[in-house]
């Protein structure tokens, strides 16, 4: 049995979500509104829910008030949100789930799966959460601490901080400044998505360079050489196009 609560101030977009929820999701077996973040906190101090949609623009107090607000935050945390490029970044720099209104069923049905599959360490969730509430009141994106879940943990770190990155099948090795390399079960093609806005670069199918870290490029052209004195492959199908990001004939 799964608990689920909408906080959302616009009736109908709270009515269509909880529609689909009833008709689409059967694993949820209760669904609970609230019209505001001020209604979403009482309410909580009777109903226990195991997931929550949380709209992120409200008036008076957002989405990310609410998680302020929270002693603890005990429970899954899907958001929902129109198109807002800022606040979509800061929620997957932060390892975490959104749907974009308005909502597909099909990617309810998947979000739903996701947070299915979790497994239940509401510790490193809240760690997630606080991370989300610290990166949105930055004013540039380049100073959001990206959170990355793994075996070890989570790792948290910023743009620059990133050397490279390097595909190991449908892994991924990230290699930070000053800081031991660690395995993130992604692909390099999430990251790539991920990091589109900041220029880094496709040198090799298996490597991703940030552009800030290299230093030159090796006589013979097969190479770009980084900060950390390491060297990264260019493939023969990627050098006119490395040679242009890097402005060089």
């Amino acid at each position: 049995m799964i608990k689920a609560l909408i906080i959302d101030d616009e009736v109908k977009a709270r009515n269509i979500l909880k529609h689909y929820v009833e008709n689409f999701i059967s694993e949820i077996t209760e669904v609970q509104q609230a019209e505001s973040v001020d209604a979403a906190l009482a309410l909580l101090e009777t109903y226990k829910p195991d997931v929550v949609f949380l709209d992120v623009e409200m008036p008076h107090k957002n989405g990310f008030d609410f998680l302020t607000a929270l002693p603890e935050i005990n429970f899954d945390v899907i958001f929902t949100t129109a198109y807002n490029q800022y606040a979509i970044q800061a929620i997957r720099f932060s390892a975490l789930d959104y749907l974009l209104k308005p909502v597909d069923p099909d990617e309810l049905k998947a979000s739903v799966l996701r947070h299915l599959e979790k497994k239940a360490d509401h510790s490193e969730q809240e760690e997630l959460y606080r991370n989300l509430v610290s990166n949105i009141e930055k004013k540039d994106v380049r100073d959001f601490r990206i959170a990355v879940p793994s075996s070890e943990g989570v790792h948290f770190f910023t743009i620059d901080e990133i050397l490279r990155l390097e595909a190991e099948r449908s892994y991924t090795h990230i290699h930070l400044v000053n800081k031991r390399p660690f395995l993130a079960s992604k692909t390099l093609r999430h990251f790539e998505e991920m990091l589109t806005d900041f220029n880094f670069i496709r040198t090799h199918k298996s490597h991703l360079v940030n552009p800030k870290h290299i230093t030159r490029v090796s006589n013979d052209k097969e190479f770009v050489l980084l900060t950390d004195g390491s060297k990264v492959e260019v493939s023969r199908r990627k050098k006119d196009e490395v040679f242009q990001q890097l402005k060089l004939k």
